[in-house]
């Protein structure tokens, strides 16, 4: 069982930026890959950004490349989302997950085992 608990949005202007966290519970951390997703008005959720169990390898939907960067500190038990040049079209609620099935990650949100609660961002323009 892994509790995963996000952290570190709010309200920013155009351009700005905001640092997501995700703290998951458990002495298993390191053994699942995580991902983020979002929802955003009027849209299913959707990957965002995934990074798989070492940290090395890293997948971006191309909407956020170049602008987000996903991390992981396996001692912390915690994943990052580092989002710079936020637009408004990147207001949504944000939410981290975890699965166990790919080492090297999945954009595939049904392959996700556990979900936090999510953390909403709101770009103004």
């Amino acid at each position: 069982q892994v509790q995963l608990v996000e952290s570190g949005g709010g309200l920013v202007q155009a351009g700005g930026s905001l640092r997501l966290s995700c703290a998951a519970s458990g002495r298993t951390f390191s053994t699942y890959a995580m991902g983020w997703f979002r929802q955003t008005p009027g849209k299913e959720r959707e990957f965002v950004a995934g990074v798989s169990v070492s940290g090395l390898h890293k997948m971006y939907q191309d909407f956020v490349k170049g602008r987000f960067t996903i991390s992981r500190d396996n001692a912390k038990n915690t994943v990052y989302l580092q989002m710079n040049s936020l637009k408004p079209e990147d207001t949504g609620l944000y939410y981290c997950a975890a699965e166990s099935r790919y080492p090297g990650g999945t954009q595939n949100s049904r392959e996700y085992d556990y979900w936090g609660q999510g953390t909403q961002v709101t770009v103004s323009s």
